[in-house]
């Protein structure tokens, strides 16, 4: 199918974390004419309890398409496919239940980030994990106000790891 841009299509409040598709053939394919993605914070160095990884799961059956993308190109977990109807009732039992947020998106602050530390790598020198917790609460809720001109915080290790050799400011 053909996508046209969503728009403003989101959540009461923030700035981010929906990415609003719809089709521009709904009548030739009705059951995507809505087909929004949600982006899901991910935890520290990205470590999911099963239990979480479950309700995530059974949420995502109840409001979408059960179709998800363990961790995109902004290391959020993607689902795909929700109807704009869906929006708000996802976000309130991703939020109030889960104890949740949504990943950033677009052109504001996209969700911190760090590597695994001292859980997988012999030559950690921190907690980058829990260093990268201490402050994510007040970054997260920027993410939903866009205030910052910046799209990613990461939290390397001082060895310069590969994937986190790019620069923290764009």
């Amino acid at each position: 199918t053909h996508w046209k841009h969503g728009g403003i299509v989101g959540v009461f409040g923030y700035g981010g974390g929906i990415v609003g598709r719809y089709s521009d053939v709904p009548a030739q394919f009705p059951g995507v004419e809505h087909f929004h993605t949600v982006r899901i914070a991910q935890p520290s160095g990205l470590y999911y309890s099963t239990e979480n990884l479950r309700a995530l799961m059974d949420l995502w059956e109840k409001y979408g398409s059960g179709v998800n993308n363990m961790h995109g190109s902004t290391g959020d977990m993607i689902f795909l496919g929700t109807r704009t109807e869906n929006l708000e009732p996802l976000f309130w039992d991703l939020t109030h239940d889960l104890k949740q947020d949504l990943g950033g998106s677009g052109s504001n602050l996209r969700t911190p980030a760090c590597c695994l530390g001292e859980s997988r790598c012999e030559w950690a020198c921190y907690d980058a994990s829990g260093s990268m917790q201490q402050p994510d609460p007040a970054y997260q809720d920027e993410i939903h106000r866009p205030a910052f001109p910046i799209s990613q915080i990461k939290f390397p290790l001082p060895n310069d790891c590969l994937p986190y050799r790019r620069p923290t400011c764009r």
